[in-house]
C-alpha cells in the first residue's frame, strides 16, 4: 500500500463531513510542554482555525504531542466575501497588515476591476480549508515561537504528522472521548474533566477567556454531526449528557458525574440502570468499547481511514490504486486493544505489530 498521506475522496463534498484525526510528536518525544507552551499552542490552534475556516472538534495537548480531530469543509461555491476575507486575517496578522489589503481590495471594487480583487483573495485563500496547510501553519508558528522563547534552533517535530480519516457519528465521538481521555491514560488526571488543555476540559471549565463556547461547539459536532447538527453551542446541555457518559463509562464510572435532576442529587448509573435507561441505544456501543477507550487504541492513529464497514469500503473504492491487485475489499477488523469495536468501527490497514 502506498505512504502517501491520505486525503479523504470526498474532501470537496457538500455533504459528507470531512473529519481527520491528527497527531504531531516532539523530536526524540522530549517532555517541552509545560503550561505556558499548551496555552500558547492553543492559542495559536485557535488563530489558525478562525482564518482558515477549518474546525476543531476535539483536541488535546500533552507533554510532548498533541491530537486534534479537524473538521476540513469545503469553501463556499461563491467564495468568500471581502469582509469575510478581512476577518480572517484579522486572527493571524496584524491590523497594520489587514488594513493594507482592505485599502488594496477597495480600490480595486472602486475601479470594477473584479480579476484583481479576485488576485487579492487568491493570495490568502490557497491556505484556507485545507488540511496541509492548517498543519504546516500551526506546527511553523509554534516553532517559531518556542525556538525564541527557549533560544534554540532547528526542528521541534519528530516527523511529518499523522493523519487519519474518521467517518462522522459513532467515529467521531468515539474518536473525540479518545482524545479527551489521553491524559487519563497517561495518569495526569482521573477526570477528563480536570485537564485544562483538552477539548473536554475546555468546554466544562470554560477555557482561558472563561467561556469554552469553541469547545463546546466542536464536541457537539462531533457528536451529532450524522444527525445534522452543526457547531450548535446551545445543543451542548444535550450532547454533554451522551459523551460524558461515554467518558465516564471508559473511567469504569458509568454515565460520569452525579448529576442534579429536579432538585434532586441523582448519582451515577450503574451498568445495569444503564442497559434499562431510555436511551441505551447510545449506552450500548460505550459499553462495548469502554475498556479500548482506556488503552492505546494503534489503529486511532496509524488506521488511515476509521469508520463504518461501508465507509471504509468507499474510501477503499475511491483510491483503489493505493492497493495491490490481490487486495479485493478495503474495511478490517481491529484487532488487539481495538478488538471491542470490531462490528462497529473498521478500518483500512490491517496493522500486525502492538495494536
Amino acid at each position: 500500500m502506498s505512504s502517501k498521506r491520505w486525503l479523504s475522496p470526498w474532501k470537496d463534498s457538500r455533504e459528507k463531513p470531512v473529519i481527520y484525526h491528527c497527531i504531531s510528536r516532539v523530536v526524540d518525544r522530549r517532555f517541552v510542554f509545560g503550561d505556558e507552551e499548551r496555552e500558547y499552542f492553543r492559542m495559536f490552534m485557535r488563530m489558525q482555525e478562525n482564518f482558515s475556516g477549518c474546525r476543531i472538534l476535539s483536541y488535546c495537548i500533552m507533554s510532548n504531542h498533541f491530537h486534534l480531530l479537524l473538521e476540513v469543509p469545503p469553501i463556499a461555491e461563491e467564495g468568500i466575501s471581502d469582509a469575510e476575507l478581512l476577518k480572517r486575517l484579522s486572527a493571524t496578522s496584524t491590523e497594520a497588515s489587514v488594513a493594507v489589503v482592505a485599502k488594496e481590495l477597495a480600490q480595486a471594487r472602486a475601479e470594477g476591476r473584479d480579476e484583481w480583487a479576485a488576485e487579492i483573495h487568491a493570495r490568502f485563500t490557497y491556505r484556507m480549508h485545507n488540511l496541509s496547510e492548517f498543519m504546516k501553519t500551526l506546527l511553523q508558528r509554534f516553532t517559531r515561537w518556542f525556538n525564541r522563547t527557549h533560544q534554540r534552533s532547528g526542528t521541534l517535530w519528530e516527523e511529518r504528522y499523522k493523519s487519519v480519516i474518521v467517518e462522522s457519528g459513532v467515529a467521531a465521538r468515539t474518536m473525540a472521548a479518545y482524545i479527551d481521555l489521553n491524559p487519563v491514560r497517561a495518569g495526569m488526571v482521573a477526570d477528563p474533566a480536570d485537564y485544562r488543555w483538552s477539548s473536554y476540559g475546555e468546554a466544562v471549565g470554560g477555557g482561558p477567556k472563561g467561556n469554552g463556547k469553541k469547545s463546546r461547539e466542536g464536541l457537539v459536532r462531533a457528536c451529532m454531526s450524522h444527525h445534522g447538527a452543526g457547531f450548535e453551542a446551545e445543543k451542548w446541555k444535550e450532547v454533554s449528557r451522551i459523551y460524558r457518559r461515554t467518558l465516564g463509562l471508559a473511567l469504569e464510572r458509568k454515565n460520569g458525574r452525579a448529576e442534579v435532576e429536579k432538585g434532586v442529587l441523582r448519582p451515577p448509573m450503574n451498568e445495569a440502570e444503564a442497559l434499562e435507561a431510555a436511551d441505551n441505544g447510545t449506552v450500548l456501543p460505550d459499553l462495548k468499547m469502554a475498556v479500548m477507550l482506556r488503552c492505546r487504541v494503534r489503529y486511532f492513529t496509524d488506521g488511515a481511514v476509521i469508520g463504518s464497514k461501508n465507509f471504509v469500503n468507499e474510501a477503499f473504492t475511491a483510491t483503489r490504486e493505493r492497493f495491490t491487485e490481490k487486495r479485493k475489499d478495503g474495511a478490517r477488523r481491529m484487532k488487539g486493544n481495538g478488538k471491542a469495536a470490531a462490528g462497529v468501527l473498521w478500518t483500512v490497514r490491517d496493522l500486525r505489530v502492538r495494536v
